[in-house]
C-alpha cells in the first residue's frame, strides 16, 4: 500500500530552505543574522547580496532627466571584467552555453538532488522566469526628408532595444543612409568572410526621396540591421559601436568643451545608457562618458549625481586606465563636498600616485576634452 507524502505544516517550512530542504548550521546562522529589512537580505530584486545604501542612491540617481537608464545596469567588477554581462540577476546561476541554467555548473540537477520532482520542476520556472536571454532587437521606426546641403537627403530613425534581464529600453537615433553606407564599409574591411551573404540595401542615382522607394528601403535597413546583431563580430565591433553612439558622443563632448553643460548632458543620456550595453565584455569603454557625466552634473551644482556617475565609472575601471587617478581625485573632492567618508578614495588615489612617479598628471576635466576631438 502507496502512503500519500505528508504536507509539511507551516513551521515545518519555516525551518526549512526556500524550497523546502533542510538547512544547514550555516543557513541559519546567515539567515539570522539578516532581517527582511537588512541590505544582506537574499532576494532576486535589487537587494541581492551585496546590496548597500550606496547602491540604493546610485539607482535613485538613475531616475533623473539625464539618464533614465544608466544605473539600471549592473556595473562590471574588476574580476569582471573582459567577460560579458550574465543576464542572470543577483544571487542566480549563471546560465550555461546555450542559455539554460541547467547546463551551469551551479544549476546542474546534482546540486539540487534532495528536491522532489516537483520542486524542481517549480525552481527551474521560476529561474527561467527571471532570466530573460539578452539580444539586439532593431527597428527602423519611421524616415524624413531634410532639407540638406547641397540637395535633400533621407534621414531614418534607428530604434534599438537590448532585451534581458535589467532592462528593455529603448535608444533612439537617427541616421543617414550615407551613414549605412560607411558602417557596411567598415565592415567588410574588418570582415569580409562573415559579411559575405549580409544583404546591404543598394544605392540609386534617382528616386531616392519617392514614398515607395523610403518604405522600401527602411525595410530593408532594419532587416540589415537585424542581419549584424546576429554576427558575434559584427555585435561586437567597433564599427557598429561607433555608427550608433558616435555622432551623440561627439556632440556632447563637444557641448562640454564649450561649457554647455546641460546640452552635453542630454546627449549623453541619448548615448551613454547604449554605449554602456554595447560594451559590456569591456566595460571600461563606457567610462569617458560617465567621467563627462560627472563633469557636467557637478558643474550644474548637482553632486549627489555626479557622485553616482562616478562610482559607476569607477567599478569599470582597472589599475593603471588613464581615466581612473583624476576621476579617483575628483571623487575625493565630491565626497568632501558631500560630507561623506573619502578615506577609501583617498588611500586608492595615493596607491595610483605611488605607481606613478612624477609630475602630476591630467585632471579629469583636462582629460575629458581631450575625447571626440576628430
Amino acid at each position: 500500500m502507496i502512503r500519500p507524502k505528508e504536507i509539511p505544516s507551516g513551521e515545518d517550512l519555516q525551518n526549512k530552505g526556500s524550497y523546502g530542504l533542510e538547512q544547514t548550521p550555516r543557513q541559519k546562522e546567515q539567515e539570522g543574522g539578516n532581517s527582511p529589512g537588512q541590505c544582506g537580505s537574499v532576494g532576486r530584486g535589487p537587494k541581492g547580496p551585496g546590496f548597500d545604501s550606496s547602491q540604493a542612491q546610485s539607482m535613485a540617481s538613475a531616475q533623473q532627466p539625464w539618464s533614465p537608464e544608466w544605473a539600471g545596469l549592473t556595473a562590471p567588477s574588476e574580476a569582471g571584467a573582459g567577460q560579458e554581462m550574465s543576464a542572470a540577476g543577483p544571487g542566480l546561476p549563471a546560465p550555461g552555453p546555450d542559455g539554460d541554467p541547467a547546463a551551469a555548473g551551479t544549476g546542474s540537477p546534482g546540486a539540487h538532488s534532495g528536491m522532489t520532482t516537483r520542486e524542481l520542476q517549480e525552481y527551474w520556472r521560476g529561474e527561467k522566469g527571471d532570466r530573460k536571454p539578452v539580444r539586439l532587437i532593431f527597428d527602423i521606426a519611421s524616415a524624413r526628408i531634410e532639407e540638406g546641403t547641397p540637395c535633400r537627403f533621407v534621414m531614418y530613425q534607428v530604434v534599438v532595444i537590448q532585451t534581458g534581464s535589467y532592462d528593455s529600453t529603448k535608444a533612439v537615433l537617427e541616421r543617414r543612409y550615407s551613414d549605412f553606407e560607411a558602417l557596411q564599409r567598415g565592415l567588410l574591411r574588418a570582415f569580409p568572410e562573415e559579411m559575405e551573404d549580409v544583404a546591404f540595401p543598394g544605392k540609386r542615382l534617382l528616386g531616392n526621396l519617392a514614398p515607395a522607394l523610403i518604405a522600401a528601403r527602411s525595410r530593408a535597413l532594419a532587416e540589415y540591421l537585424r542581419q549584424l546583431a546576429g554576427l558575434r563580430c559584427a555585435r561586437r565591433s567597433r564599427e557598429l559601436l561607433d555608427f550608433l553612439t558616435r555622432p551623440e558622443l561627439r556632440e556632447a563632448f563637444g557641448c562640454l568643451r564649450a561649457g554647455q553643460y546641460a546640452r552635453a548632458l542630454g546627449a549623453l543620456g541619448r548615448a551613454g545608457p547604449l554605449q554602456a550595453r554595447l560594451t559590456a565584455h569591456r566595460p571600461a569603454a563606457a567610462a569617458p562618458a560617465l567621467c563627462a557625466a560627472l563633469l557636467c552634473l557637478r558643474e550644474l551644482e548637482r553632486p549627489l549625481e555626479a557622485f553616482a556617475a562616478g562610482e559607476r565609472a569607477l567599478a569599470r575601471l582597472r589599475d593603471g586606465h588613464r581615466y581612473l587617478e583624476p576621476l579617483l581625485d575628483a571623487m575625493v573632492r565630491l565626497a568632501r563636498a558631500l560630507g561623506r567618508d573619502c578615506a577609501p578614495l583617498q588611500r586608492r588615489l595615493e596607491d595610483c600616485q605611488l605607481r606613478r612617479p612624477g609630475p602630476r598628471g591630467l585632471t579629469l576635466k583636462e582629460l575629458a576634452v581631450r575625447e571626440y576631438l576628430d
